[in-house]
């Protein structure tokens, strides 16, 4: 069969799992093949194994020697407020002086100082302001993203948010998935009667979303529209967000959550009773609640970049949360406020050093169950046959460097559904 690139003499890192995400002992098994080789034609992934009997198999246009280095997936970022404008390293000087993350948005400032910063940007700032971004994740080896909405918290400054993540999928080297958060926090016009918010979600923003994403390129794209809310004490309690969520689905979006950072609602058995996709955060989820994820088909999606920056000792427990069977991703959630961080390497690093997590199992978790985390582990997520071919090139021979030495970009080469970029 014809290849247009053959890339050989690799530490093959496949992270395959074809029947769903990694579970348990299955985490710390990451596919490799020694001096294996991997062809790709268009952008599709068409022959993997050892170099020998591949290159017996395949004509490639281009060979690649990658003289023993480690290639492995790219990385699928599946929980990230990257589009936003402005910054908020003001508010990073207040908590080293003290001030906890609560207070903070009391005091005006969180979500709600980003969101006047984003209902004074048009979507052209937007893109602007977001590709910076997007530019250092793909260096940095993510080669898909979900984005959150959640900045705007009006109809008009949600949808130009959902613009900009569809103009940036568009011109972006970069697969993004769209959700929407317009439940991220009250705005402050419904401070008093945040029941009335949580109807102008359900009664008005999400019909015109669903609406948005039908005439988007992303349908077309078999790329899922997603909804969020962040169920949490100062934010939305556990009947809000059911409404939200019950009214999503209804309109035909698949589910996010977030749950349990700070306190723990019942957000995690909301989400596995309602299928959704994943939820995220999980500082705070009791054994009961961890059993209920493990027995569902909810990826659970930690973010420690989160705890690290808000210099907090307690992180999720990971290491139980993968022993109660189940199925574990990472993210960075990169945002303005509790995580501006836009590397998935550094919160691998993190993973390891505090939730005691194996390099093995962050590698499978920031690929293939990642990807199962933004609905689109058939396709993308890992190095096997038939899939999209997002590869990852490092510049060392061992894959676990990538996790051991932090504060460096491992990552040489990136191909992107079947480009060098």
């Amino acid at each position: 069969m014809n290849a247009d690139l053959l890339i050989t003499n690799a530490n093959l890192i496949t992270c395959a799992s074809p029947h769903g995400p990694k579970r348990g002992a299955a985490m710390q098994d990451v596919g490799q093949i020694t001096d294996g080789a991997l062809a790709i034609s268009g952008d599709k992934i068409i022959a993997l194994g050892p170099s020998a009997e591949v290159r017996a198999q395949v004509e490639a246009a281009r060979e690649l020697d990658v003289d023993g280095r480690a290639v492995c997936p790219g990385f699928v970022d599946a929980h990230t407020h990257a589009v936003y404008a402005g910054d908020r390293v003001a508010e990073f000087e207040m908590r080293i002086k003290g001030a906890s993350y609560m207070e903070i948005m009391a005091a005006g400032g969180g979500i709600l100082s980003t969101m006047r910063a984003v209902r004074q940007a048009d979507v052209e700032q937007l893109v602007a302001e977001s590709l910076q971004r997007l530019d250092v994740m793909l260096h940095l080896g993510t080669t898909t993203a979900e984005i959150k909405t959640g900045y705007g918290l009006s109809t008009a400054a949600e949808l130009n948010m959902l613009q900009a993540i569809a103009e940036l999928d568009a011109d972006h080297a970069m697969t993004l998935i769209p959700t929407f958060l317009g439940a991220h926090a009250v705005p402050p016009a419904f401070k008093d009667d945040p029941d009335a918010y949580v109807q102008l979600v359900i009664t008005e923003m999400l019909p015109v979303v669903a609406a948005w994403y039908e005439r988007s390129h992303f349908p077309q794209a078999c790329i899922p529209l997603f909804a969020d809310v962040f169920c949490e004490e100062g934010a939305f309690d556990l009947d809000q967000t059911r409404q939200v969520l019950e009214a999503a689905q209804a309109h035909g979006m698949a589910l996010k959550l977030h749950a349990d950072e700070f306190v723990s609602l019942g957000g995690v058995s909301l989400a596995a009773g309602l299928g959704a996709t994943s939820v995220d955060h999980l500082d705070a989820t009791p054994p009961a609640e961890m059993q209920r994820l493990a027995a569902s088909d909810t990826v659970g999606v930690i973010l420690p970049a989160v705890n690290f920056n808000l210099g907090s000792h307690h992180f999720a427990d990971a290491r139980a949360l993968i022993d109660a069977g189940v199925a574990l991703a990472l993210a960075t959630d990169i945002n303005p406020g509790s995580a501006p961080c836009p590397s998935l390497p550094l919160a691998m690093a993190i993973a390891c050093r505090y939730q005691r997590l194996l390099p093995n199992e962050v590698l499978n978790a920031v690929t293939i169950n990642a990807a199962h985390a933004v609905g689109l582990g058939q396709r993308l997520g890992s190095l096997e046959v038939g899939k999209q071919a997002d590869v990852l090139i490092l510049d060392t021979h061992d894959h676990r460097h990538l996790a051991y030495e932090f504060g460096r970009n491992h990552v040489a080469q990136v191909v992107k559904a079947g480009k060098m970029v």
